[in-house]
């Protein structure tokens, strides 16, 4: 038995991953990792990258009324005040939040996902509900970040 395109781990990751590189990446230009935490992104072709965001997926539970857990790590390098870590997560937090909605969280596009060259069909949104940024942290390799945790809920055919 399938499993219906609304509660599909692929199509929930698919979706995250196609929303962070549409807005983070193309157009605030600014490099991703994902499932790698902390680790700078390797650009072929460009020097040391001196600011990135680590994309996680943490805890998904599929109901009626889904939830996706999701951990970012706004990160930065050679940045002794943290102004370009501090940028990184104004940036990511514009894209978490839209002012045009009456509670003030982003819907990201839910997709059902397929291979190249076949198109994605808009199935629905995840909606993000809930926002936490930790303090300002530190790595031993010199790396000062920050982490948003965020939940995301979306309805689903379990």
């Amino acid at each position: 038995m399938a499993l219906d395109p609304t509660a599909r781990t692929t199509n929930v990751k698919d979706s995250i991953q196609k929303y962070f590189v549409d807005n983070v990446w193309r157009i605030s230009k600014i490099p991703l990792q994902f499932d790698k935490s902390l680790n700078a992104p390797i650009l072929q072709g460009t020097e040391a990258v001196n600011r990135w965001v680590g994309i996680k997926l943490d805890h998904l539970e599929l109901e009626t009324l889904s939830s996706q857990g999701l951990s970012l790590f706004c990160c930065s390098r050679k940045d002794k005040e943290g102004f370009i870590m501090s940028q990184v997560v104004d940036t990511v937090m514009g894209y978490l939040t839209d002012t045009t909605q009456t509670d003030g969280f982003a819907r990201i596009p839910f997709y059902r996902s397929y291979e190249p060259p076949q198109q994605w069909t808009l199935i629905g949104a995840l909606l993000v509900t809930e926002l936490h940024i930790s303090g300002e942290l530190d790595a031993p390799d010199q790396t000062k970040y920050r982490i948003i945790n965020v939940q995301l809920r979306f309805a689903s055919k379990v």
